[in-house]
């Protein structure tokens, strides 16, 4: 098989590395190289003919599709899954923006994101559903756009506006399909991608942002209730705040070791203290790390109730639907 050139570069210069760099700069050296073949070959170049959209054809469940969505970076192409009812539509439009690591390791190694429970919920209820992964994730591959520094430094504004962008773009590009409603849009985003999603609350096409555990920099040094720099993620709420004229739920689960509820509520706090809209709820504790709830059957079955409220829809419809 025909070698990359990283990794024919790392054939040639490993043993001679070895012999003469200290071991923390050899991790170093290993940790770019292995980045540098992950991402080879991945995502989509615009530097090349790219055909946006349809990559293949419609699958089960709920026409499950593979997408190549624009990113901010205008040479690479973002992949997604979509998810649509049946018909011609055309149909409410809802994103969902995922999670997402400082570890370029794990980024490089994240699967498709296509959150099937929550998807499946809301192609339920009427809406074509968008998950697209963002550039320095998985198989779309390109830098990480969204990086927000180290832990006591962290620019955790800058980090979501740029998460913004990338939720932005891919919204722009499916508002304009012949089976996308271009008002109404509903945002959901889990995690880092609910951090993005704040700053995407002075868009006139979104009616509602639902937001499970919003932040970045949670459970640092992997311990539990532990967030870098908690102050400059306060203050980055606020700013979110300032434009904001969209309502946005914030969910989070008990349990959830990331951003706990207390911490949450004083996210939620900030943002609304600058003239965000917020309804802030703590739901019951799920699984082993109710951060991981929106991922789950279960654990959106314990968020219905509160989904429906925020994208509005007729209880006794939705009832009708589970």
């Amino acid at each position: 098989m025909r070698r990359s050139a990283p990794a024919m570069m790392g054939v040639v210069l490993l043993p001679m590395l070895a012999r003469r760099t200290p071991a923390r700069v050899l991790v170093a050296i290993l940790i770019a190289l292995f980045l540098a073949i992950s991402f080879a070959g991945h995502g989509a170049t615009l530097a090349t003919p790219v055909q946006l959209g349809a990559q293949d054809e419609e699958a089960t469940p709920f026409r499950r599709q593979l997408w190549l969505v624009p990113s901010p970076d205008p040479h690479l192409a973002a992949r997604a899954v979509l998810f649509r009812p049946t018909g011609p539509g055309p149909f409410r439009l809802a994103v969902i923006a995922h999670a997402s690591t400082q570890n370029p390791l794990r980024r490089a190694q994240m699967p498709q994101p296509d959150y099937a429970a929550l998807s499946s919920w809301l192609v339920g209820r009427g809406f074509a559903v968008l998950v697209p992964e963002r550039p320095g994730h998985g198989a779309t591959g390109g830098s990480y756009l969204e990086d927000q520094g180290g832990c006591e430094t962290a620019d955790y504004a800058r980090s979501g506006r740029a998460t913004a962008e990338e939720i932005a773009a891919a919204v722009d590009f499916m508002r304009v399909q012949p089976f996308i409603k271009p008002d109404g849009v509903a945002i959901v985003g889990h995690s880092a991608g609910g951090w993005g999603a704040l700053a995407l609350a002075d868009r006139k096409e979104v009616s509602a942002i639902i937001v499970f555990a919003a932040g970045r920099g949670g459970r640092a040094d992997d311990a539990a209730g532990v967030v870098c720099a908690p102050d400059r993620l306060i203050a980055a709420a606020t700013a979110f705040g300032h434009k904001a004229r969209v309502p946005v739920t914030w969910l989070v689960a008990a349990n959830d070791s990331y951003f706990a509820p207390v911490f949450s509520n004083q996210l939620a706090d900030a943002f609304r203290s600058a003239g965000g809209k917020v309804d802030f709820k703590a739901l019951a504790s799920y699984g082993s790390e109710g951060h991981w709830l929106p991922e789950s059957e279960g654990g959106v079955k314990l968020a219905a109730s509160e989904l429906e409220r925020a994208l509005k829809l007729p209880r006794a419809a939705a009832a009708r639907k589970r």
